[in-house]
């Protein structure tokens, strides 16, 4: 099993806060265009583009008012601790027939699981590419989200179809600017007009690629921004964090060296790696008796210099 029922969705919960506080920090613009679909309700299958591995499902799924359930490729869940950190970000595996044709029937679980959490209302997100590769240019699609399509209709679940668009500046850094399209929700019926598969599948995905396609845009350049006003506070954070972010990033860019996953581990390192570093630096300050006053202070400066720092490009390059 990959779900236990409300335990998952309450860490789910209690994780979205602290993900789009990073964000926050990991990207320093970003840009919505129809954010108002943000607030939508199931059932929807949302269909995206798939630039930057994890980061794209991450992202997408922090600006959602309910929760966001995505297929992604089974072979991140070998390890079971990996199997256990995807499974509380809601997140179902499925396999490409690179992964090994004996997985293949693995595929069966994806597909009925995402038709129970559209039946149940969910809104499910699918990179319909099938592949992620770090560029804009969409890739062949896959069937999967056509079969999920015509099998929500064979059971009448009134699913609506949304498109994600999303864009990076860069694909290597922190500090980087993000920009994500939704389109309209749309019945599914009017991608699926015919009686065979066949030709509603063709129909189907060539719809949906040119409306993706003319969707994607690079963000804007972020606006220049004064640096003198916040000169001392960027300086503080780099020296701040610069061991502590630098000791991550290698590590991060050994561990995904040729991969697509830069970004997404290093974003997931900081978010959990960072917090405990706070916690234990606070342990520290409190066993030598700094004031409490001081340790609140030291402790609090650290999220907003490093916010600052990012921002105000202030930062430790990555070495790429």
């Amino acid at each position: 099993m990959y779900f236990r029922g409300n335990q998952f969705s309450l860490i789910y919960a209690l994780l979205k806060l602290p993900i789009r506080l990073a964000l926050s920090i990991f990207c320093v613009d970003f840009q919505t265009v129809h954010s108002r679909f943000f607030r939508e309700k199931g059932p929807i299958l949302l269909i995206a583009n798939h630039p930057n591995s994890f980061l794209d499902a991450i992202i997408i799924a922090a600006q959602f008012r309910d929760p966001v359930y995505f297929l992604a490729r089974g072979d991140a869940f070998h390890k079971p601790w990996h199997r256990f950190l995807l499974n509380l970000l809601h997140m179902v595996p499925i396999y490409r027939l690179s992964e090994g044709r004996e997985n293949l029937h693995l595929n069966e679980y994806a597909f009925t699981k995402s038709l129970e959490l559209l039946a149940e209302g969910k809104i499910v997100l699918i990179f319909i590419e099938g592949i992620c590769l770090n560029t804009h240019e969409l890739q062949p699609f896959k069937k999967g989200a056509a079969r999920i399509s015509i099998m929500a209709k064979q059971q009448k679940i009134p699913v609506q179809v949304m498109l994600a668009a999303i864009s990076y500046n860069s694909f290597k850094q922190i500090g980087k600017e993000v920009r994500l399209e939704l389109s309209e929700p749309l019945p599914i019926n009017q991608q699926l007009p015919y009686e065979q598969d066949v030709q509603n599948i063709r129909n189907f995905n060539e719809l949906i690629f040119n409306q993706l396609k003319s969707m994607i845009q690079l963000p804007p350049k972020a606006e220049h921004r004064k640096k003198d006003i916040f000169l001392l506070l960027s300086i503080i954070g780099y020296f701040l964090h610069l061991p502590l972010y630098s000791i991550i990033q290698k590590w991060v860019f050994q561990k995904t060296r040729k991969t697509v996953f830069y970004d997404s581990v290093l974003f997931a390192a900081l978010l959990f790696i960072y917090p405990l570093y706070l916690l234990l630096l606070l342990l520290f300050l409190f066993i030598i008796h700094v004031p409490l006053l001081l340790i609140a202070l030291i402790i609090l400066i650290h999220p907003i210099t490093a916010w600052v720092a990012v921002r105000y490009k202030i930062k430790p390059e990555t070495s790429l």
